[in-house]
This record gives structure tokens, sequence and C-alpha cells, in this order.
């Protein structure tokens, strides 16, 4: 039934530009009209990451559901979170069109959206009128023409903090110019402790203390990763995402779209963001959080992002291909994993194969 709906909304989504396509999938989201997921809840599957409750590791990934318009519905295809974004202070319209752009033989994506979303206000609106308890993160940014880009991640702090069950501050987006200079370390620095500071204020006030992530890339050098790393540890960060979207065209089939501006996410970006990770991790040490995120299309993909560090995993593009029933067969592909692995736990197997991703080159 799951095969059927995919192959059929795969050949009549194709037909349509690729944005076009996004939006008519999230109309379908609000309508009903994507099958629910029922999965058989799966124990060992769970864990406690950065303080918050996951009844399994498979997340939607930020950059698909951008304006908060359907976050429960995604939890219902079986993920155990979603995270919404990424939100900028004021609306804005993002690069021209067009700007998304699918690789078919690769099964992958090239994208220059450009943070197009409708400012924190639309989203804030949203959220707030949820009343489950599914775990929602919030993606946050800066506005393009911004003149303080340190204070809009300050503002998706303070305007969030009532809604957000953890909040994730981007920047790493290839596609809004100069955003990824704020990975250069005391960029970086003065950036984590404006928002972590912010983020203390809000925690004072509210009663409670939400988890800050920081998104990077995957193009980054072993010192532009040690920085990132001694930073992250020195300023008491939640955890990482590793990675958003790359800018290299290495081993791409199609070398026509490969020729587009923009990040390339999905199946290509695989082995060179579980390289990151699993870097990354070994730097940071066994107890900072870090979300495996870069071509996740399977369960076995999805435990190689255990095994090289990730606590938890996220995806987006690969559902482009496989359609809605990915996570829900993920979900249950782990389970059969962990059956075969003899496993009681999914968090026995992090790190299993750290060494190898580790000295595998970028």
């Amino acid at each position: 039934m799951i095969g059927a709906f995919r192959d059929l909304g795969r050949r009549g989504l194709f037909l349509f530009d690729p944005e076009t396509a996004h939006g008519m999938s999230i109309a379908a989201l609000k309508s009903g009209l994507v099958p629910t997921c029922r999965i058989n809840a799966d124990p060992r599957l769970r864990q406690t990451v950065a303080g918050l409750d996951f009844a399994n590791p498979i997340g939607m990934a930020a950059g698909y559901d951008k304006n908060a318009e359907v976050p429960e519905a995604l939890l219902k295809l079986g993920f155990g979170f979603t995270e919404i974004g990424t939100v900028t202070p004021k609306a804005q319209s993002g690069n021209p069109r067009p700007r998304i752009f699918r690789l078919i033989e690769d099964e992958g994506v090239i994208n220059r959206l450009g943070f197009n979303n409708e400012g924190h206000e639309a989203a804030f609106q949203r959220l707030k009128t949820i009343r489950g308890n599914g775990i929602i993160g919030v993606n946050i940014g800066a506005n393009k023409d911004s003149a303080d880009r340190i204070a809009d991640y300050v503002a998706g702090i303070r305007r969030f903090y009532s809604v957000a069950r953890y909040f994730t501050a981007n920047i790493s987006s290839p596609n809004t110019p100069g955003l990824r200079d704020l990975q250069a370390r005391e960029s970086l620095s003065a950036l984590l402790s404006a928002v972590l500071a912010a983020r203390d204020e809000e925690a004072a006030k509210a009663g409670k203390r939400i988890p800050v992530f920081l998104k990077i890339a995957p193009d980054l050098t072993e010192e532009g990763m040690d920085d990132i790393a001694a930073e992250a540890l020195s300023h008491v960060l939640d955890g990482l995402i590793v990675s958003n979207t790359t800018l290299s065209r290495d081993g791409l089939k199609d070398q026509r779209q490969a020729k587009e501006a923009g990040g390339l996410s999905g199946k290509p970006v695989f082995e060179k963001s579980t390289v990151v990770l699993a870097k990354m991790r070994r730097r940071v040490g066994a107890a900072l959080p870090i979300i495996g995120v870069g071509g996740v299309s399977s369960a076995e993909t999805a435990l190689e992002k255990i095994k090289a560090g990730a606590d938890l995993v996220q995806l987006y593009s690969c559902m482009v291909y496989e359609g809605p029933g990915l996570p829900g067969q993920i979900v249950t592909g782990l389970s059969k994993l962990l059956d075969r692995e003899r496993a009681g736990s999914i968090r026995d197997l992090r790190d299993a194969k750290l060494d190898y991703w580790a000295n595998r080159n970028v």
C-alpha cells in the first residue's frame, strides 16, 4: 500500500517543478490525504538526548516545513521529532526561482532558496496553537539584509522560547551570502555567547531550559572543525547538527544540473557528511549530543550515522525520492537491525564505527 502510494506520488509530483511539488506535498499533509504511519513502539529506540525524551531517533530536518504549517502531520508519519524553519525575524522571499533542482540519477537535490519564509510571527502563531507533546524544534536564522545577524538569532530565541522544544542556530546555509562566515572562530564565539545568554535569560523567566544546537556545514577544513569543536565545548552548547548541504559536486552523474548554484543534499552527501560527523564526534568527546544529517535513505544509512557518532538522525531530501512512508520504514527497519545486532538499545551501537569514518578524508 505504502509502496504503491510512493510510486504513484513520485510519478505525479515529478510532473511538476520541485518547488510546486513541495507546496503540493504540504497541502496533502494539511488535508490528511497522506496516510498516518502506525508503528509498534520499540523501547530499544527510546533515548534521552539534551534532556528530551525521544520515542525514536529519526527526525525531519529543517527546510521542509519552513513556516510551521504541518509539524504534527509530520510526526504522524513516524518521525520521533521534527524541526521547523529556517525562520528569520522578518518575512523574506528568498532567491529568484527556479531555485530547487532534482538530480534524479543521483537521487539528490540542489537548492538555493535563501531562507524564504513568512517570518517569526507567522510561525509563532501556528506553533502556539499546538497542544500535543511531540518534539518540535525551531531552526532560527538571519535575514539576508540584516544589519546585525547575531541580533536576529537572539530575536529567534526570545520569540519562540515558549513554544520550542529545542533550538537550532543555522549558520551553515550556503544560500545567504556571508552566513557561513559565522562559523569562523571569533564570529562563532560572539554568536554563541549572545544566543546562549539570551537562552539563559529566558530560562530564568520561564523556569525551563530549552536546548540549543548549532548546525554546521560539511565543507570544513580540519582546522575549521577544530575551531567549532573548541567553541562548542567552551560555551557549553547543548549539541551539534552535522551537517547542512554541500557546495561539492564530486561524483555526480547529472553534470547538467550539477552546474546549478546552491547546496547539494540527498544521497550524494551521505559519505561527506558522515565523515564530518565522525570527525566532530572525535573532537567533542562522548557527552555532547550530535544529530547526524545528510543522505539518510534507509534504516541501514540511519544506523551508519549512529555508528559514526550520532545520537539522533534527521532526513529530508531522500523523502523526495522515497515518499512519505520513508520515516516509518526506517524506524521499523531499525528494530530489525537491532535484532540482527543483538543490541539492547540503539544507544549501544553509537560510535561502533567511529574510527572507520573519522579516519577518512573529507
